[in-house]
């Protein structure tokens, strides 16, 4: 079979199933590991899929709000490398808000191998939780309310009311959609309405946003792009989208 129908084979089966891992590449098509590492990077680099962690899954739908654990094993790489970069910017003794999402826990595994203490986290997550739950000198405030599946996380108006009595040095915002243009946006209204209230209460907000995030629009605005002072993303992301964030007054970290 010529490299090509394989490709064509691979990206039909991820249209049926929406995923596909190396190993099935290798058992169903007789070819190295190697190999099939090579297809999936050629048909990610087309935009017919994505490349997760152990394979592939079908391009996303920004409107969409998938489950953090399987949003974990897109661009996983990238993401770490941005969780390293904003634990960067944390110093002892701060106090900072941490919103749900995948790229979030890596700046909150990143947070605890550094050891930046003591430190206050806030968060509405579960998975954040549990990441830092045993990290001695971090004490944890849990937001409370509506638990919303997809994501392990809390929203809804107690969560906001408990948020408006607390104050942050620093908020680090997740999100699934970033224009230019339009802002930061989420597939959930609640939880859009949360992270409002998480950016009125801190004084510094950092995106955390792989490439991938970048202009596209998903159901519910966060905020405008002023909104934040800066934005951590990875190096796939267009020099012309970088240039109008910088124009607007962003400060672009790139990893």
């Amino acid at each position: 079979m010529l490299a090509e129908e394989r490709r064509q084979k691979i990206q039909e089966i991820i249209e049926q199933n929406g995923r596909i891992t190396v190993e099935g590449i290798v058992a169903k098509f007789e070819v190295s590991a190697v190999t099939a590492r090579a297809d999936l990077d050629v048909l990610s680099e087309r935009g017919d899929l994505i490349r997760s962690h152990g394979g592939a899954v079908r391009q996303l739908n920004p409107a969409v709000d998938y489950p953090v654990h399987f949003k974990e094993t897109i661009h996983h790489a990238e993401k770490v490398r941005i969780g390293h970069a904003a634990a960067r910017l944390v110093k002892p003794h701060q106090s900072i808000i941490l919103d749900s999402g995948s790229t979030t826990a890596q700046v909150a595994r990143h947070l605890k191998s550094a050891r930046i203490l003591p430190l206050t986290v806030i968060t509405n997550a579960m998975n954040i939780v549990y990441e830092l739950v045993e990290s001695e000198s971090i004490s944890l405030i849990m937001i409370g309310g509506i638990l919303r599946p997809a994501s392990s996380s809390f929203v809804g108006p107690q969560a906001e009311r408990m948020l408006q009595d607390l104050h942050a040095d620093h908020f680090f915002l997740a999100v699934d959609g970033l224009h230019p243009d339009e802002g930061f946006s989420t597939p959930d209204i609640l939880e859009a309405q949360l992270n409002n209230v998480m950016i009125r209460v801190a004084n510094e907000v950092t995106v955390v946003a792989d490439a991938s995030k970048f202009n596209r629009r998903s159901l519910s605005l966060i905020g405008k792009i002023q909104c934040a002072q800066r934005i951590i993303t990875d190096s796939r992301v267009d020099e012309e989208t970088v240039a109008k964030l910088r124009a607007k007054g962003l400060e672009v970290i790139v990893v």
